[in-house]
């Protein structure tokens, strides 16, 4: 039974949920110091179920809602769960010790930063997944950065731009599929639409990142003895050879050529192992491990002991958890209405282009904020706020465009979301065991956080902003969609506001 067949909650009871939950969120993460949110997002899950049976719902109405949001995200848990073997394996097999060798013997201190958002952005454009990038050329950067002496924030701020960029305008990407899919777009349009923000956040952050290496960083003094302490005992301990990329480019030639990414990141687990075994002389059962419980290695130099003993399955256990928690959360709102009572009492107070266009992304953000779920800051305001547009007469290439920043860009710059919780695991930035200092990659992951912003200051300077096509109109109209005043557009033409109890 969805929330739309029975009376919504009230702003306040609808509320009621959401503020506890970020009460009792902020009291483990601020007063207790502790970064574990699974337990404070699971009381909330228990709030809203108790929202929900004051409403008239019964457990199995609020269970289905629960585990239909966790049922539609279970493609990315398995994506985590492959990629926390990829990575085992792949340091297995001497791919991400290649990486870090090849980079710190290739690339300078000074344009490190601005290369690895580059070459993230590249890889995850080709892959279509930001998970992917993070957990494999991202964190053979982040043991590039370490042996250059660069802050972890510094080098994860510059992997999450990059990597989530790609993510942004990828045609193989689930996000970059969805956002035009909820609001009624063509997937192409929608890419070509995020360009206007897209690119300047890029540039931007390339020069900001080209300005820290050389002005900001101390890279000057970099010691060229750790470097080659650090090349030498990968040498020693790894069969290094441009060969071991191999697993690499078969896993993004898969996805240039539109493979599913699950295959396509399984099929570089495969090769990893196959070269584990004929390079590093590894064995069957050693390759099971390092796909079950990571990889572990003891150099003698505590930067490269760090980043090389992980992976595993077991090592994504954390973030899943925490993922499946924080999709039972967001879906006990969206069943109960709550979410849906706060987006349409921001609408009542908007009526100006500008106004909904920072709303919508404003409420991406929010979901995100509060229900920890990528998918579900997309989907919600996607569906909610595009018969506004219409109303408008403004073309949901805009809907689309904010939904997507607020709702893919936003999510790694959120800890107790999936997109940062994976983060923060995969490049072992030791958050969770109190080391709260690597939490700056949140504010240096600048495009990011730019591309809504150029996004709302094109909403109220109406550049960027594209009107409806009569050929959009046209597809409204033939399609039901089309709204005739901006009062309607709150549930469609024919259907009447619902009941406000609570």
């Amino acid at each position: 039974m969805s929330s739309t067949e029975r009376a919504l909650p009230s702003l306040p009871l609808a509320l009621t949920p959401v503020l506890l939950t970020l009460v009792v969120l902020g009291l483990q993460l601020f007063y207790f110091g502790d970064f574990t949110p699974h337990v404070p997002l699971a009381i909330g899950l228990a709030i809203t179920g108790l929202v929900g049976l004051k409403l008239g719902f019964n457990w199995s109405d609020i269970e289905k809602g629960v585990f239909h949001v966790i049922h539609v995200s279970l493609p990315s848990v398995s994506v985590l769960i492959t990629v926390g073997m990829i990575i085992g394996v792949w340091i297995a097999s001497g791919t991400v010790p290649t990486l870090i060798y090849y980079g710190l013997t290739i690339l300078s201190p000074q344009i490190f930063l601005a290369a690895a958002m580059i070459l993230c952005a590249i890889v995850s454009v080709s892959l279509g997944t930001s998970w992917g990038t993070v957990g494999t050329v991202g964190l053979a950067l982040m043991g590039i950065g370490a042996g250059f002496g660069i802050p972890m924030y510094w080098t994860a701020g510059a992997v999450v731009s990059g990597a989530f960029f790609g993510d942004k305008i990828s045609p193989l990407s689930d996000t970059t599929n969805l956002a035009p899919a909820v609001t009624g777009t063509d997937l192409f349009s929608h890419i070509r639409n995020m360009m206007p923000t897209t690119v300047p956040a890029m540039l931007i952050a390339f020069a900001i990142y080209l300005f820290a290496g050389f002005a900001v960083i101390e890279t000057g003094d970099v010691s060229f003895a750790r470097i080659e302490s650090i090349t030498a005992a990968l040498q020693d301990n790894f069969y290094i050879s441009p060969w071991l990329l191999l697993p690499a480019l078969l896993v993004i030639v898969l996805a240039v050529k539109r493979m599913p990414p699950i295959p396509s990141l399984f099929a570089g687990v495969v090769a990893g192992g196959i070269a584990a075994i004929v390079a590093q002389g590894e064995g069957l059962h050693a390759i099971f491990t390092y796909s079950n419980s990571g990889y572990s290695i003891d150099t003698g130099i505590a930067e490269i002991d760090n980043l090389l003993n992980r992976g595993g399955i077991q090592s994504m256990m954390w973030t899943i958890s925490l993922v499946l928690i924080a999709l039972g959360f967001g879906g006990a709102l969206e069943r109960t209405g709550c979410l849906e009572t706060i987006i349409r009492a921001i609408m009542t107070k908007i009526r100006s282009f500008a106004g909904i266009q920072t709303a919508a992304i404003g409420t991406s953000v929010a979901t995100n904020l509060v229900a920890g779920d990528p998918y579900l800051s997309i989907a919600l305001p996607g569906r909610m706020y595009a018969p506004v547009y219409r109303a408008m007469g403004y073309s949901t290439l805009n809907l689309s465009r904010a939904v997507e920043e607020g709702g893919t860009l936003i999510s790694p710059l959120i800890p107790w979301n999936a997109g940062g919780a994976f983060v923060i695991s995969a490049l072992a930035l030791g958050v969770a065991s109190g080391n709260m200092e690597n939490l700056l990659y949140i504010p240096l992951a600048f495009a990011c956080w730019l591309s809504p912003v150029l996004g709302i200051v094109y909403a109220f300077t109406g550049i960027f902003s594209p009107r409806a096509t009569e050929e959009e109109i046209e597809r409204w109209k033939e399609s039901g969609e089309a709204i005739a005043d901006l009062d309607a557009a709150w549930v469609g033409e024919e259907a009447p506001r619902p009941a406000v109890t609570g």
